[in-house]
């Protein structure tokens, strides 16, 4: 199985300073949904892993977390792809619970769910929390500029002792990373 874990907000849709509360509110970046399915034809499992804190602030509920996840499915499958599964950590950052990105539990789960290593599976972020999860696994993390990309980034380039980030492929976009990736695994 070649498995790829994306994570959702920065990455797939559009995020900003406010939360995503709503599936009208979930808008993809323009090219996300056909690079899902492009990588979908190319023989690759794709699965989901999301931090959701606005679930224990309670700014989201989970039928409305459903109603995001149908609609991205949905474009997804009409593209003439498919998401395998889509893992959520429902805690904000104070529960300091082990699913949270950075630490690895969301790919912990993955894991067990589809009984593989993750280890040099791609992982594609725009923060550094989605790095860090991946190095901590063995994963192959792999940045995007579109979300919180840039400044993930800018972060990384302020700190080059920090080797472990400084390898990185970063792209343009998902549609650029997909394109990569095809090639590469």
């Amino acid at each position: 199985m070649k498995l790829i874990i994306l994570d959702r907000d920065g990455v797939i849709n559009q995020s900003g300073a406010d939360m995503i509360c709503t599936a009208e509110q979930w808008q993809p970046i323009d090219g996300s949904i056909e690079a899902i399915a492009q990588l979908h034809k190319a023989g690759f499992t794709l699965v989901i892993a999301t931090n959701q804190p606005g679930l224990a602030e309670g700014k989201l509920d989970l039928d409305e977390l459903e109603a995001i996840h149908a609609k991205l499915s949905d474009l997804v499958e009409n593209a003439g792809g498919a998401i395998s599964a889509i893992f959520y950590c429902p805690h904000g950052p104070e529960d300091r619970c082990n699913c949270r990105k950075p630490k690895a539990g969301l790919i912990d789960a993955i894991e067990a769910e589809f009984d593989i290593s993750a280890q040099g599976v791609p992982v594609i972020g725009d923060r550094i929390q989605d790095i860090d999860a991946a190095l901590s696994k063995g994963c192959d993390p792999v940045l995007v500029k579109t979300g919180l990309g840039v400044e993930t980034l800018n972060a990384i380039a302020a700190n080059p002792e920090n080797s472990a980030y400084q390898n990185i492929p970063v792209f343009e976009d998902l549609s650029a990373a997909a394109l990569h990736i095809i090639e590469k695994y």
